[in-house]
């Protein structure tokens, strides 16, 4: 914990970890333990999808000495072995990996789901039409309440804590413009905005969304940030994180 009593927080997503990066991200993780006291990604933590490409990246995290909470994005659901990619990386003993689930560390209170897509504002996708369609709706629906349900267990158990939602598609509009507007509605959903406000989050990180913005703000002024690496390396982070202190 930062000498203010504050929670130092480092978030980022889409680190996108390859075979090829074995030692490329010690530095990264270095620097980031000696600025934050806790470490967010964001999801797509590998490229392909492969365990492999996990493996390198817990061998990487040998260098952050400091908590990481984690969630999956679409990369790590790529080659369908995201279960095994997750109990990878759960070998590493300073990881917890979220889904659905929350995490409380020193004065704060994480809760994580990958999330879906759908659409934002009056453009979301309904309940309607082909099953297909149906379906795609159903999983962002359940991934809300996923969402939710974390969110309600912070509530009972630590009142008066502080709440970060931790997630890979965006809960708004707003963190996504920049990207091309006919794929808006495969980069989130408006509806993973709900919870966040109803449960009175304090800020949410998210990735995904390359192209788009850092910063927006979802209904009831919950703060929200893509920290995408590559929005963050556009916005001139020399060492790709963004810092939040709670």
């Amino acid at each position: 914990m930062a000498a203010s009593g504050k929670t130092r927080i480092a978030a980022v997503g889409d680190i996108h970890v390859r075979e090829s990066d074995k030692g490329n991200w010690i530095p990264f993780f270095q620097e980031v333990s000696q600025k934050a006291d806790v470490l967010l990604l964001c999801g797509d933590l590998t490229d392909t999808g492969d365990e492999s490409e996990a493996q390198v990246l817990v061998e990487e995290l040998k260098a952050c000495t400091i908590p990481v909470v984690a969630v999956l994005g679409n990369h790590d659901h790529e080659k369908g072995r995201h279960k095994l990619i997750r109990q990878i990386m759960l070998q590493h003993h300073n990881v917890t990996m979220l889904d659905g689930e929350a995490v409380v560390i020193q004065n704060v209170g994480f809760a994580g789901i990958k999330g879906f897509g759908g659409g934002f504002d009056n453009h979301m996708l309904s309940f309607f039409g082909e099953g297909a369609m149906k379906a795609f709706v159903q999983e962002t629906v359940d991934e809300t309440l996923h969402l939710d349900r974390a969110l309600a267990r912070l509530d009972q158990e630590h009142a008066d804590i502080k709440k970060i939602a931790v997630m890979h598609y965006s809960p708004i509009k707003a963190t996504v413009m920049g990207e091309p507007e006919q794929i808006f509605p495969f980069l989130g959903s408006s509806r993973l905005a709900e919870p966040l406000s109803r449960r009175g989050v304090l800020a949410a990180f998210h990735g995904h969304a390359h192209m788009g913005a850092l910063a927006g703000e979802a209904p009831g002024g919950v703060k929200v940030f893509n920290v995408s690496k590559p929005v963050l390396v556009r916005e001139g982070y020399k060492c790709p994180f963004y810092l939040m202190e709670v």
